[in-house]
């Protein structure tokens, strides 16, 4: 019989780590119910000690899921952990997950701690962890590079303090498959009550390893992966939850278990989190790239005709990818748009909300032939985004670009209520109209990158546009949609400069630990 292998989505907590990946509170909510929909395990929901907004997002998360068991993080400190267990309250299933490093570097370098101090410090977080649920994990935090001894050690102590689930983090994405299943087995072979515990993985992508070595680790005994949605995470990423989760699913001649992961809803997750975040997936991206089910080469066109399975390992429609969609247009109705929005798990918080959402259905509609899902996604991405912007807003953008001349934008903003308007050249019409609203509000930012990205097919298509910004170490993302692209630049770029406005300072989960 096979076993069940646990997935644990971090998206909404690693992931939001990307930097400039910051989500508001209703974003992550809309994730976060994707996530259930995708019969996602256990959701961990964020970092509550980390800002009152991390707070309020993972009680919200706690409020909206009742499938999925909804987890936030703490470091091995009282007030982080009586932060979680006050956020994740309401929610139908829980999960405190606590940490320490273990590696030599970390307590020596990080932490200032003995091996003795930090095991008595792991032991202490889950027993006062225990107090609030019955469900705790515990991870030795860069787990990769410390002593197998030492590891030993701590897992049995805190197993005996009564931590059900132990992850053991590539945190720095050191390993190689080989090393790092091997270290599960040896894990599981010489600890004497590791029968007793669920053993986890969380592996990063900075060798480009994070899948291999996740699943090497389960080939190996562990029954839980912690992953995200596109890989997405801090550096180069953590292992791609649709990749581990297809690749079970795909060798059952290799793997003694099974998600019970919807694979349907792969695909729509994944445009839901890139659409949020602003970070694109690469055509090329495993599962889920536009390119994935794609074939050029005449041989493989000849032999998919022929058999499918000459050349494709999985089917498209397996993951999400399917053409029978219902297609809105100019002429659907309220109804409709009111049903496909609930098909798809989007839900508005009032009938004035759906009016505003509807009205901007409509205005697209008279751009493009055809909305599509992804449309719809986008819409009501960028209705949220409107209402969260309260002190910039695009009133009109006139810009003018011709062979031999130099592109030229006029902008006029609303400023606080206040229009103010600007005139600028650039090197483009789109470098002009940044320009534009710089000469307005003199943000002193600096452009780290600017990206777009079709968000359905066609001329027509709306086109997505990311902006990331960076202004004394801090970096944020802004996103704008519109089927003009020089409009949705500016949307995104306003956007970026509102959340830089906002001071959303956050004490990372890795900071040196303080007394307890």
């Amino acid at each position: 019989m096979s076993d069940s292998l646990i997935i644990f989505d971090t998206t909404l907590r690693d992931g939001e780590q990307s930097p400039g990946a910051s989500m508001t509170r209703d974003e992550k909510v809309r994730i976060a119910r994707n996530l259930e929909r995708l019969r996602v395990d256990v959701i961990e929901a964020g970092f509550p000690a980390a800002s009152q907004g991390d707070f309020d997002s993972v009680r919200a998360v706690a409020e909206a899921v009742s499938e999925s068991r909804v987890c936030g993080l703490a470091r091995a400190i009282e007030g982080d952990i009586k932060a979680v267990a006050n956020a994740i309250k309401p929610a139908a299933m829980s999960r405190i997950h606590t940490f320490i490093a273990t590696s030599p570097i970390h307590m020596q370098e990080k932490l200032r701690m003995s091996p003795d101090e930090v095991l008595e410090r792991a032991v202490w977080a889950v027993k006062l962890a225990r107090e609030f649920t019955d469900d705790v994990e515990f991870s030795p935090e860069d787990a990769g590079r410390s002593d197998p001894d030492f590891l030993c050690r701590v897992i049995e102590a805190v197993i005996d303090a009564g931590a059900g689930t132990i992850n053991i983090p590539d945190t720095v994405g050191y390993n190689l498959p080989g090393q790092f299943g091997g270290l599960i087995a040896t894990l599981l072979e010489r600890i004497p009550n590791a029968d007793k515990a669920i053993f986890s993985v969380h592996c990063h992508n900075d060798l480009g390893m994070a899948v291999a070595n996740s699943l090497s680790a389960v080939l190996n005994g562990a029954r839980q992966v912690e992953c995200t949605i596109n890989g997405l995470g801090e550096r180069a990423g953590n292992a791609a939850l649709e990749e581990v989760v297809m690749a079970v699913r795909t060798r059952q001649d290799l793997f003694n278990c099974d998600t019970r992961i919807d694979t349907t809803q792969i695909v729509p997750t994944s445009r839901l989190v890139s659409n949020i975040t602003g970070f694109a997936v690469q055509p090329n991206k495993a599962v889920v790239g536009a390119n994935a089910f794609a074939h050029e080469s005449g041989i493989h066109q000849d032999g998919v005709i022929k058999k499918r399975e000459t050349y494709e390992i999985m089917r498209a429609e397996d993951v999400g990818w399917s053409h029978n969609r219902m297609v809105l247009g100019k002429h659907s109705g309220r109804n409709a748009f009111r049903t496909r929005l609930a098909e798809l798990d989007i839900q508005l918080e009032s009938e004035t909300a759906l009016n505003s959402a509807f009205a901007r259905f409509k205005e697209l509609a008279d751009k493009k032939h055809e909305i599509f899902d992804e449309d719809l996604q986008a819409l009501v991405t960028e209705e949220s985004l409107e209402q969260a912007t309260e002190k910039l807003k695009l009133v009109t953008l006139k810009v003018c670009s011709e062979t031999g001349e130099t592109p030229s934008a006029d902008v006029t903003l609303s400023v606080d209520g206040v229009d103010m308007h600007a005139s600028m050249t650039g090197g483009g019409p789109v470098d002009a109209a940044f320009r534009a609203i710089d000469a307005i509000v003199d943000s002193g930012c600096n452009l780290l990158l600017y990206s777009v990205n079709n968000i359905t097919t066609g001329t027509d298509s709306q086109g997505e546009v990311t902006v990331r910004l960076e202004k004394d170490g801090r970096i944020v993302n802004g996103n704008g949609a519109d089927t003009d692209i020089v409009i949705a630049s500016a949307k995104a770029y306003l956007n970026a400069l509102e959340r830089m406005s906002v001071d959303l300072r956050r004490a990372h989960p890795q900071v040196t630990q303080q007394p307890i």
